[in-house]
């Protein structure tokens, strides 16, 4: 393998001295460009039926018969990171260069998050794929950090149930934070009740592979306190209130919220950013045995605050109760969780936009702008007080599972918000983590929706 080649990202540190341009046009740059090529040139373009639309692909060939050049079409309101991001999908090995048409820097992110492919499974012979050479000025750094993150979100997601139990998240975890020399510990089986985490026990002690809590530090103490929770159940049967076999299905991306934010707790180490951080992950099966936690049991949570399980398929926020209340203890100047917690959320905003709940305005605001600023967009929803008496209990102080069917997004974030009154400012995000459809950039499968725009929001008040 070229040591130039950087496997991951199909990308290399310059482009090579015969790499083919690549163009990315509209109607009108297409049109002022052709005025200036030889006759061969207009001829092709307009022979091959090509319209500078998104998703549309001319290869030009040189007098030679090789390719010359690519051109690109785009639409006027296709960002500049999805710009090239199909072609790693579309285009033969070999070396390509941008030559004109969207910025380098979000250009090449977009064609590395284009390169990713989870072939662990595989077993055909890995076909060489086109390589992208870096101009000069980007920071490769920064671009690397952030395609390595959600390439790891991606893969930890994709791994079925089998190979990624909790201990498996467990060592994933591990892995990272000796990467970067990180402090990391765990919290195992009946340990959690010793150190007084009931609900994760409760959760998880019907599976096979125990029950645990993740907990990795890193920075200097005297920096502001950033602290990332994520929900890590790595299969949801959806315990005694069993789930039917079609909305089981995908249950192996139920922990793709520790996921995200374990590749967000990568990038901020990897960047050095001036933070303390802490990451935060319950990691659970929810399975069903003779020991399973039951509807109508009344659990007692590290807050002491009590919960009723309602229905035991709302086991997601149970476990993230005990998480949050360990980080708000400390006060930290951030705390973020991210879950994929509610089919409610998806009804509302679809399977590509994950919902913010936010309880303080300014953060909120920064957290959306960012996410608009890097095509890595939420939607807020209200933390409507109205609804805080739906998750009132009756045998305990709260239940995991309201009755009816309406708001169950803002009722699970509002449950969630009981545990996090230490922390000043606080943000959830309910997210689906997987794409159910391939676009430019984002293959069909596991996604680190909002990873970007946390780290960005993150970067922005403490760089």
């Amino acid at each position: 393998m070229d040591p130039n080649f950087d496997a991951a990202t199909q990308t290399a540190p310059a482009p090579a001295g015969d790499a083919v341009p690549v163009c990315v046009f509209d109607a009108a740059g297409l049109k002022a460009w052709l005025a200036d090529r030889e006759p061969r040139v207009r001829a092709w373009v307009e022979s091959s039926g090509f319209e500078p639309k998104a998703g549309a692909v001319c290869p030009i060939p040189g007098e030679s018969g090789k390719v010359e050049r690519i051109l690109c079409g785009r639409d006027a309101d296709t960002p500049d990171i999805w710009r090239i991001a199909a072609l790693p999908e579309r285009l033969p090995p070999g070396d390509y260069a941008l030559e004109t048409g969207a910025d380098p820097a979000e250009a090449a992110l977009g064609w590395m998050l284009g390169a990713y492919r989870f072939d662990r499974y595989k077993t055909a012979e890995k076909k060489a794929r086109p390589i992208l050479g870096l101009p000069g000025g980007i920071d490769r750094e920064r671009l690397t950090a952030t395609v390595e993150a959600v390439f790891l979100a991606r893969d930890l997601i994709n791994t079925p149930a089998e190979d990624m139990k909790p201990s498996d998240l467990t060592a994933a975890a591990e892995t990272v934070a000796g990467r970067h020399g990180a402090d990391f510990r765990v919290t195992v089986g009946d340990d959690l009740l010793e150190r007084n985490y009931p609900a994760i026990h409760a959760v998880g002690r019907a599976a096979a592979d125990a029950p645990r809590l993740i907990d990795l530090a890193w920075g200097d103490p005297d920096r502001p306190k950033v602290t990332l929770v994520g929900k890590g159940v790595c299969f949801d049967s959806g315990g005694l209130g069993i789930k039917p076999a079609s909305g089981m299905k995908l249950m192996k991306k139920d922990m793709g919220g520790a996921a995200t934010v374990l590749g967000l707790a990568g990038t901020i180490m990897a960047l050095d950013l001036p933070v303390r951080l802490r990451l935060l992950i319950p990691a659970v099966e929810n399975a069903i045995a003779g020991n399973a936690y039951r509807p109508m049991d009344v659990i007692r949570t590290r807050s002491g605050t009590t919960v009723e399980i309602g229905h035991t398929d709302a086991e997601g926020r149970v476990i993230l109760c005990d998480a949050l209340a360990e980080a708000a203890g400390e006060e930290p100047d951030l705390l973020l969780d991210v879950a994929t917690l509610t089919g409610a959320a998806r009804v509302a905003l679809g399977t590509e936009l994950p919902a913010l709940f936010c309880n303080d305005d300014d953060l909120a605001g920064d957290i959306l702008a960012q996410g608009e600023a890097a095509d890595d967009p939420l939607w807020r929803l209200p933390l409507w007080p109205g609804y805080r008496k739906r998750i009132e209990g009756d045998a305990g102080d709260i239940t995991n599972a309201p009755e009816g069917p309406f708001g169950g997004a803002i009722t699970a974030a509002l449950f969630l918000e009981r545990f996090v009154g230490g922390a000043a400012r606080w943000a959830h995000i309910d997210t689906m983590g997987w794409n159910l459809t391939a676009r430019p950039g984002r293959p069909k499968g596991g996604e680190a929706m909002a990873l970007r725009a946390l780290f960005a929001t993150i970067e922005a008040r403490y760089a």
